[in-house]
């Protein structure tokens, strides 16, 4: 018999896989989500963190494990470690284990480290949905706090609640990034779905307060045109403007496109700075913020060309 709730575990609760025998340990509570609770654990007698999930419905949870065993043969490092149930009296509690990801939810990244990070990060972000819809599935609730980035840059979708197949309802979503929110399309999941919800993300890590202004628009008049409006506003939006008002318009034919256009576009950027770097240091690099920017659009022009 499966629980339909997600029982509260304190820290040092051991958590025994019924099937497995895997043991793990909590150290502590790291957030709730629309379908569950997701612990930071150590395996018992072994290295390592990870992150355990217990669902709020078994069935539901059963539904998100369907879909990270789906991904792992096709995903390089794959995101589930193992799914087992766990004994708490007569009742059976269902749990999976994922590889835990030290690191901050995309918009704090960005925030801390600067909107010129947004090009790698962004593809990184695109080669992962890329994968994601190559097996049939839409992500779905695709917003800055289901992405975390570690120091290094490293990118991982966390929260696999919303996944839903290609040509069925999207099961969960956030208003800002949904384009019915938007009157721009259907809330059926496919790639351009989630290429949507991509572009108005990138357009509120660039400028959150007028994306923040748009949506006040009342919902019959709500439309694509105040998110194009605004990029035309704002200069930050130049290097990203045709790649965004694409994926607005749902003009790509799948997200490889996406990605490969993304690529092209910020590798002849990087390629243009890299240029345009002087032999000798000039006074102006000595400022942080330049070095760092230097710093990151060389790093973009060697990973694009390896």
């Amino acid at each position: 018999m499966t629980t339909s709730s997600s029982p509260a575990y304190p820290p040092g609760t051991v958590i025994t896989g019924k099937w497995g025998r895997s043991r793990y340990i909590v150290e502590r509570l790291l957030g709730k989500g629309a379908n569950g609770k997701v612990y930071l654990v150590r395996p018992s007698g072994g290295r390592g963190r990870y992150a355990l999930k217990v669902g709020y419905d078994a069935l539901d949870l059963q539904s998100e494990i369907n879909v990270l065993n789906a991904l792992k043969e096709q995903m390089p490092d794959p995101y589930l470690v193992e799914a087992d149930d766990h004994l708490e009296g007569s009742r059976e509690v269902t749990f999976y284990v994922m590889r835990y990801i030290e690191g901050s939810p995309l918009h704090r990244f960005i925030r801390a480290r600067g909107t010129e990070w947004l090009a790698l990060i962004g593809l990184k972000l695109l080669e992962k949905l890329s994968v994601l819809h190559a097996s049939g599935y839409a992500f779905g609730d695709l917003k800055p706090d289901n992405v975390m980035v570690s120091a290094y840059g490293r990118v991982e979708l966390i929260d696999y609640g919303g996944v839903s197949r290609f040509g069925r309802s999207v099961k969960q979503f956030t208003e800002w990034y949904d384009r019915g929110y938007w009157n721009a399309g259907s809330r059926t999941g496919d790639g351009s779905y989630d290429l949507f919800s991509f572009a108005v993300m990138c357009i509120g890590l660039l400028d959150e307060k007028a994306l923040r202004e748009a949506s006040c628009q009342l919902p019959q008049t709500r439309s694509v045109s105040d998110l194009q409006q605004l990029m035309r506003r704002n200069p930050v939006f130049k290097p990203y403007a045709a790649w965004l008002n694409k994926a607005l318009a749902g003009d790509f034919a799948d997200s490889r496109e996406a990605l490969n256009e993304w690529k092209r576009r910020i590798y002849e950027a990087s390629e243009r700075h890299v240029r345009q770097i002087p032999v000798r240091t000039p006074r102006w690099l000595k400022n942080a913020f330049g070095i760092s920017a230097a710093v990151l659009a060389c790093a973009i022009y060697l990973f694009l060309r390896s």
